[in-house]
């Protein structure tokens, strides 16, 4: 083919895809309904923000009374929600939650399986309760949440929106159920694109990377926790590693309205993915070399603290500070 028969293909591309652009159905967030687990805090309340900047109606549910009073009473004045105290690893309850939400507001358009859990330490100090934790609230969380609210969705073609993460494509160190957990996720997640299509219901994966979300106070940290504590905490608050929640929420919300169905966020973590496809071997002698500059066994073993018990004169520090704004913003210092 010559030049100027690669110059057409490319510009006949160009045209079927903005073409394709305006033809696609445009699906609209006013007054659909959207339910958000894990919607007290963090990420979840900076997606319920964007929901309702965009004119959805909310419920969030949460586990922690106190916190979702405090969540529901920041967004009044920017739209309708309310909020159901529920723990989606219990089955009974995430159908409590989808019923609640349908005798508030007669259907249910969005579901996101937001809720997330994330023990910090060494294999050594992992027990079965941790990865039965994890994946409880990461697996069968939102599968029960995701069936429960099944005849809604088919009934209104609405969408579903898993928040997976990087460490479902990559298994990082320190961070083992946290990572086999949210690697069933990415399963059951495409799994549901792929068989709920034919129904008009749109299944995004969203796998972001790391996130100043305020989080690490409400984690836990075992072994040597402080210094687990230390190495998470300033990896999720650096602007080098991680991104804004606000910005995160943005595109996360973008990419449920055009239904698309995968989503890598931050540069860092599209880079990760791309070398871990590319050069697999590398990536695992990296990630080897990583787990060796992690600290050690001892410390406090199998036993848990939280962030906020594993403060030290390093997380209190200015390098902490977009971290701790982050988590004044987004409701984490709620017990």
């Amino acid at each position: 083919m010559n030049s100027k028969g690669i110059a057409a293909t490319v510009a006949g591309s160009f045209a079927a895809y903005a073409l394709y652009r305006q033809l696609r159905p445009n699906y609209r967030l006013k007054n659909k309904v959207v339910m958000i687990s894990g919607g007290s805090r963090g990420l979840g309340l900076a997606l319920a923000r964007e929901f309702s900047r965009r004119g959805a109606r909310l419920a969030i549910c949460g586990r922690n009374a106190t916190a979702l009073r405090a969540a529901v009473d920041s967004l009044a004045g920017h739209g309708e929600a309310f909020g159901f105290t529920c723990d989606i690893r219990d089955q009974e309850q995430a159908q409590r939650f989808v019923a609640a939400t349908h005798e508030r507001y007669g259907r249910i358009d969005v579901v996101v399986n937001n809720a997330g859990t994330i023990s910090v330490g060494p294999l050594s100090a992992m027990s079965l309760a941790d990865y039965r934790d994890a994946m409880d609230t990461h697996f069968w969380g939102p599968l029960y949440l995701t069936l429960a609210a099944l005849g809604e969705l088919r009934q209104t073609r609405g969408r579903i929106v898993n928040i997976a993460s990087i460490g479902g494509i990559i298994s990082v160190p320190h961070l083992l159920p946290y990572n086999a957990s949210k690697f069933a996720l990415v399963g059951l997640s495409e799994g549901l694109h792929a068989e709920l299509g034919s129904a008009g219901i749109r299944v995004t994966t969203v796998c972001p990377g790391l996130m100043r979300t305020g989080s690490p106070q409400n984690a836990w940290f075992k072994g040597r926790h402080k210094a687990e504590y230390a190495w998470f905490n300033l990896s999720a608050t650096s602007p080098l590693s991680s991104i804004s929640a606000r910005k995160a929420a943005s595109a996360i919300v973008e990419a449920c309205v055009q239904g698309n169905p995968f989503i890598v966020l931050s540069f860092q973590a599209k880079f990760a993915a791309l070398m871990h496809h590319m050069f697999p071997r590398l990536t695992s002698r990296l990630l080897c070399a990583a787990a060796a500059l992690l600290p050690g066994d001892g410390g406090i073993g199998e036993q848990r603290a939280s962030g906020a018990q594993s403060e030290s004169a390093l997380t209190r520090s200015p390098l902490t500070l977009l971290g701790r704004k982050a988590a004044d913003a987004l409701n984490q210092h709620q017990a």
